[in-house]
């Protein structure tokens, strides 16, 4: 009986969260192109309560289960480093090409328009370790997918994805599947 009832009162946190969410996240039309329908996480850090929420629910998905949050550049860092400070363990970044010092690992992948490329600390990840990758937001994967070979590289497994906002159309969740890794999105639009 007390089991239903957390997980009741669990699943009305998390109804409550997505509609505070929906109510503060603005969609912004024909930016950053004519077509594109923008979501701007913004105003969510104007909300300090919203915030931890939001960590709250993040790290909810990952305690217990990983040993190190990697945070793609830029906006994966916003809600990364509080997840890992909320589950006590590492944060470690992966930046653009040419950010960081070396030595790193670095790895290229294709975009709509050409290809860009993304780097990593060589030796911040270890082999064997259970790493979540984090970002804002899943849209078609290619990022996210470029980042889960990054920590495959260095010996380490990808066993979780965590994303904000996913966009559902654009279907970044089957990108990910190859990775056999938990995947979850706050909320989807």
């Amino acid at each position: 009986m007390e089991n239903i009832q957390l997980q009741d009162q669990l699943n009305m946190e998390k109804t409550t969260l997505i509609s505070k969410l929906k109510e503060t996240i603005i969609n912004v039309p024909d930016f950053p192109i004519e077509g594109i329908q923008f979501k701007d996480i913004t105003p969510i850090f104007l909300n300090p309560k919203l915030y931890e929420e939001v960590i709250e629910d993040l790290a909810n998905f990952s305690r217990g289960k990983v040993d190190a949050v990697v945070g793609i550049e830029s906006r994966g860092y916003l809600f990364g480093i509080g997840i890992a400070i909320a589950l006590d363990v590492p944060f470690i970044l992966i930046r653009k090409k040419g950010k960081l010092p070396p030595p790193f690992v670095s790895e290229k992948y294709d975009l709509e328009y050409g290809t860009s490329e993304i780097e990593m600390r060589e030796g911040q990840i270890k082999p064997g370790q259970k790493i979540l990758i984090h970002d804002d937001l899943l849209a078609t994967g290619g990022t996210t997918e470029a980042a889960s070979r990054l920590v495959e590289k260095q010996g380490a497994i990808v066993s979780q994805f965590s994303f904000l906002i996913g966009l559902k159309d654009l279907e970044g969740q089957k990108k990910l599947e190859q990775f056999g890794a938990e995947i979850y999105e706050v909320l989807q639009f």
